[in-house]
């Protein structure tokens, strides 16, 4: 099916092209053009951007616990959270599922092969609107984690494995007083014995399986060609430490320090939209505009929140003084290939067409139409 978008702003990956069009055939950018052409959906003026990529999402979660204690159906939830994805702009989206729990009683371990099983069903059946993967999120010192991890790792759509260690004292917890202010919230009826009591079980859990369970992770995922991701890395030993594991990208480092040797290790550092939306990270770690003033920022994440996935990349631009080609390309372009996706991340001829057509309300963009691969599907 061929068409045609007139009367765009289209953001290439090194410039943009103020009042352009694009034809597209068979769901493949055909050709670009600096000008309108006579016919076409004309958009105003909107600027077109590639369809965003998310590679860390659990924006699913809450669609499966809506409020707490109360599990939803999961096929439901699928289809409800990718609509938002869409509805946000995303096209491409790596469900960050966590393999693993330091939580007894968590949502992540009652779901994980349900929501595993309708997200592959959902793609299967063409019952999804944007394009979806797996990430596989290990924690390291979850007692069953290789269990759970072995049946799932060979499914042709994982493109991600990251390794997690939420062991209190360490990483994104160093700071037992901001692990404390987490787990109060969760937990009903605790106090400072029961507190420290949990603390100490951890670590202890993280002694006796983490180092086994990371080297059996990494293992599994370099032989089968997987990305591999660290997880909150703080200091520069834990850069070192990714680097001996084979890892490429380094998620939410949580200090300028471990970014930056992230940086100079040639690792793509990855930082949560939120914490750009919000003006800092929720759990008291280095701000992403920081780095991203720094040049310390590749990637950005809508983590939990699928609308701040744009609005971040727009803030970028706005606040961090970022080109708008530079600061799209870290919610689309640097994603899809940190990963492996060579096909889509930038409009450019041969690509996918997955686009986005925006407007902005000041600083909130506003997204007005969303095509996965030609085909709208918002």
């Amino acid at each position: 099916m061929k068409q045609t978008l007139n009367r765009a702003r289209i953001v290439l990956a090194d410039r943009v092209i103020d009042n352009g069009a694009l034809e597209i055939d068979d769901g493949l950018i055909a050709a670009i053009h600096e000008r309108p052409l006579p016919e076409g959906e004309d958009l105003g003026g909107a600027l077109l951007l590639p369809g965003l990529v998310e590679i860390h999402t659990d924006n699913l979660e809450k669609h499966l616990m809506p409020r707490n204690g109360v599990l939803w159906p999961t096929l439901p939830a699928v289809i409800t959270h990718d609509a938002q994805c869409v509805a946000a702009g995303i096209t491409t989206v790596l469900d960050a599922l966590a393999v693993g729990d330091l939580e007894g009683d968590s949502v992540r371990l009652d779901t994980l092969h349900s929501a595993f099983d309708a997200i592959d069903r959902g793609m299967r059946e063409d019952a999804l609107r944007a394009d979806h993967f797996f990430h596989l999120r290990c924690e390291l010192a979850y007692p069953g984690l290789l269990d759970e991890l072995a049946p799932l790792i060979a499914h042709p759509a994982v493109k991600l494995l990251s390794v997690m260690d939420h062991t209190p004292g360490q990483r994104q917890y160093r700071d037992l007083e901001q692990y404390k202010k987490y787990y109060g919230k969760k937990k009903v009826g605790w106090n400072e014995e029961t507190f420290l009591a949990a603390v100490e079980e951890r670590k202890a859990r993280q002694a006796e399986f983490a180092g086994r369970h990371k080297q059996a992770a990494v293992e599994m995922a370099r032989a089968r060609g997987i990305a591999l991701a660290s997880h909150d890395d703080t200091d520069e030993a834990h850069i070192d430490e990714a680097l001996r594991d084979g890892v490429a990208i380094s998620e939410f480092p949580t200090t300028r320090e471990a970014a930056a040797a992230a940086k100079r290790h040639g690792l793509a550092t990855v930082m949560g939209a939120p914490n750009v939306v919000r003006g800092g990270s929720h759990s008291g770690n280095v701000a992403a505009l920081e780095l991203a003033r720094h040049g310390l920022l590749d990637i950005l994440s809508s983590d939990y929140v699928p609308a701040s996935l744009l609005h971040g990349a727009w803030l970028l631009h706005t606040q961090a003084g970022w080109s708008l080609p530079r600061a799209v390309a870290a919610v689309s372009l640097n994603p899809a290939r940190a990963v492996g996706l060579a096909d889509r991340g930038d409009i450019a001829v041969g690509r996918r067409a997955d686009l986005v057509a925006m407007t902005a309300l000041g600083d909130v963009p506003l997204v007005r139409n969303v095509w996965n691969k030609g085909r709208r599907v918002f």
